[in-house]
C-alpha cells in the first residue's frame, strides 16, 4: 500500500490546502503564505500545497501586506506584493485542511467560529508545525528587525511543516 505522503514532488495522493491566520491579514499571515508557497514550490510541491492567508479582523481588506512583511519577503526572495488583506468566511472553515492560527487568541477566535465538523483542522500553528507551543509574536507596532525575526520564526516553522506534510506515514 502506498503512503500518503512520499518524499518525492507530487507523489502527495491528496493536495493540502493550508490558511495562515493572524488578526489582520497584513503581517504575521501574509508573510507565512508566502513563505510556504515558496518552500512548497521550491522543494517541488506548488501544485500539491495550496496556501491562502485571512485575518479575523476586516480592517485590512483588500489592503497590501504591511510594507514591512513586504521588505522582509523580498530580502529572502520572495514576493507577496500580490497579495490582500481578506477577513476569514465560514466557508474557509470548511474548504481547507489546516487552519493555522498565528497566536492563541488567533486559534480561540478560530475555535469559536468553527462547527465540531470543522475544530479539528484548527491549530496553534508553531505547535502544529514544530511541536513547541509558541505563539508568533505580532510585529506590528515594532521595528524592521521585529519583521526579520518573523520571517525567521515562520521560515523556520513552515520548513517543519513542509517536512510533517510529506513525511511517509
Amino acid at each position: 500500500m502506498r503512503h500518503a505522503y512520499s518524499k518525492y514532488p507530487m507523489d502527495i495522493m491528496k493536495p493540502v490546502r493550508i490558511l495562515f491566520v493572524c488578526l489582520g491579514n497584513i503581517c504575521r499571515s501574509p508573510l507565512a503564505e508566502g513563505v510556504m508557497r515558496a518552500l512548497a514550490r521550491r522543494a517541488g510541491y506548488g501544485e500539491a500545497v495550496s496556501v491562502d492567508s485571512a485575518g479575523l479582523g476586516a480592517w485590512h481588506i483588500g489592503h497590501l501586506p504591511d510594507r514591512r512583511s513586504i521588505e522582509a519577503a523580498k530580502a529572502h526572495g520572495i514576493d507577496i506584493t500580490d497579495l490582500r488583506g481578506r477577513q476569514i468566511a465560514t466557508v474557509d472553515l470548511a474548504d481547507f485542511d489546516l487552519i493555522l492560527g498565528m497566536d492563541r487568541r488567533n486559534v480561540a477566535e478560530l475555535q469559536r467560529l468553527a462547527s465540531l465538523e470543522t475544530m479539528h483542522k484548527v491549530h496553534l500553528f508553531m505547535k502544529f508545525a514544530a511541536g513547541r507551543n509558541d505563539n508568533v509574536p505580532d510585529p506590528y507596532y515594532e521595528t524592521a528587525d521585529a519583521f526579520e525575526a518573523l520571517y525567521q520564526t515562520l521560515e523556520a516553522g513552515c520548513s517543519s511543516l513542509l517536512a510533517k506534510l510529506v513525511r511517509p506515514s
